[in-house]
C-alpha cells in the first residue's frame, strides 16, 4: 500500500508550501496559538475503556488487552484566528474537531518528542476536505489568496465539503459524533475509526452567544453533573474501490465495512472552564503521529500532517519560551489586538 500517489519531491513540495504559509499566519495572528484548531471549547479528562470481547485479529497496539487509559480530549473549532486576540465566534460557520491524547500508553512511538501518548484526532464529518497534500497545499494558498486560477478551479470539490460540514448545527459538541477520515493501521491491517456519542444532539433555541459551545459543555458537563460517553469504533480496509486509502474524500460505507466497537471513551462530570485548565490547554499538542507504529497514520494528508503539526507545536512552544528568557518590547512583537 502507498503512501501516497503523489511523487517524494511532489509530496514534500507541497507539505512545505502548507508550512511555510502557516507559520506566516501564526507569526501574524497568533504566535503563541495553534494554527489550527485555536479556539477550545474545553479540555476535559475522561477515560479510554477497551472491550473485553475484541475480535482476535484486532487485538493489536492499545487494544491487545482489555485495559483503561487516561486521557485529555480537547473539543475546538478548526477556523483560525481572525486575527490578533480574536477567535472565531461559535456562531459562524465552522468545522468541529475533537482530539484525544490516551497517557500512560507503553511501548516505542513513531515521534520521540511525548514517550506515553496516543493522539487521535477527529472532525464531525466522516469525509476530509482534501484528497492530497497537494489539496491541501492549494487550500492553504486560497485560504491566503495565494491560489492561481487553475488551483482555486481543483477545490471545487474541497469547497462543497467544507459547505456540507459548516452548515451542520452542533448545539453541544460532547453530543455529536465525530471520524478520522484518514485512513490509519491497525497492526497489518487498516482501518478508519470513529467516535459516536451514547446521547444525540438536539438543538434547541438559537444561540447568541459567541461562546456557546463552551457553555453548553459547561452545563452539561459542571452544572448539570452529567456524564459523556462514546464508543470508539473502527472501520476495516475491504478494498480500494470501496474503502480508498488514498482518497479520504470518499466515505467508507457501513454496508461495506461495519463499524467495530473496540472501546469506550467516558468523560466524566467535571469542571474544566478554569484558568489553570486553559494553560494546560494551550500547552498541549496533538498529532496523529504522537502513536505506538501499530497505529500508524496512512495516506498523503497524513504524510504532511507529520511535518506540518510538530514545526507548528516547535514554533509555537519557541515563541512564548523565547518571550520569557528574553523578554520583547510589545512594540516589536505586536501585542495588542489590531
Amino acid at each position: 500500500m502507498s503512501d501516497s500517489n503523489l511523487s517524494a519531491a511532489a509530496q514534500e513540495a507541497a507539505t512545505d508550501t502548507i508550512l511555510n504559509i502557516d507559520l506566516n499566519v501564526q507569526a501574524q495572528k497568533g504566535p503563541d496559538l495553534r494554527k489550527d484548531h485555536p479556539k477550545s471549547h474545553g479540555l476535559v479528562w475522561g477515560e479510554f475503556k477497551v472491550e473485553d470481547k475484541i475480535p482476535e485479529s484486532l487485538k493489536v497496539g492499545i487494544f491487545a488487552q482489555p485495559k483503561t487509559y487516561s486521557l485529555w480530549a480537547r473539543f475546538s473549532s478548526a477556523s483560525e484566528a481572525e486575527k490578533r486576540g480574536k477567535l472565531r465566534s461559535d456562531l459562524d460557520p465552522d468545522i468541529r474537531a475533537l482530539a484525544i491524547k490516551l497517557l500512560q500508553v507503553e511501548g516505542e512511538k513513531v515521534l520521540d518528542v511525548e514517550k506515553e501518548t496516543q493522539d487521535f484526532l477527529l472532525i464531525n464529518h466522516p469525509i476530509f476536505i482534501v484528497r492530497d497534500a497537494q489539496g491541501f497545499a492549494n487550500l492553504t494558498k486560497a485560504s491566503v489568496g495565494q491560489a492561481n486560477e487553475e488551483e482555486l478551479r481543483s477545490l471545487a470539490l474541497t469547497f462543497e465539503v467544507i459547505k456540507a460540514i459548516t452548515s451542520k448545527q452542533v448545539a453541544n459538541p460532547l453530543l455529536v459524533q465525530y471520524w478520522s477520515t484518514t485512513p490509519y493501521q491497525l497492526g497489518s491491517q487498516v482501518i478508519k475509526f470513529s467516535i459516536k456519542p451514547h446521547s444525540s444532539d438536539t438543538p434547541g433555541s438559537t444561540p447568541t452567544s459567541e461562546t456557546y459551545l463552551r457553555e453548553a459543555m459547561v452545563k452539561y458537563l459542571s452544572e448539570d453533573g452529567l456524564d459523556a460517553t462514546f464508543d470508539f469504533l473502527v472501520q476495516l480496509y475491504v478494498d480500494d474501490e470501496k474503502t480508498p486509502i488514498e482518497d479520504p474524500m470518499q466515505e467508507w460505507q457501513e454496508q461495506d465495512s461495519p463499524f467495530i466497537k473496540l472501546a469506550t471513551v467516558k468523560i466524566p462530570a467535571q469542571k474544566f472552564d478554569f484558568e489553570e485548565r486553559k494553560r494546560l490547554d494551550e500547552g498541549l499538542s496533538f498529532t496523529p503521529w504522537h502513536t505506538l507504529p501499530e497505529h500508524e497514520p496512512l495516506g498523503s494528508v497524513n504524510l504532511a500532517r507529520k511535518k506540518v503539526y510538530q514545526e507548528i507545536a516547535k514554533a509555537r512552544r519557541g515563541n512564548i519560551q523565547h518571550r520569557l528568557t528574553e523578554p520583547q518590547a510589545y512594540s516589536s512583537v505586536l501585542d495588542n489586538p489590531q
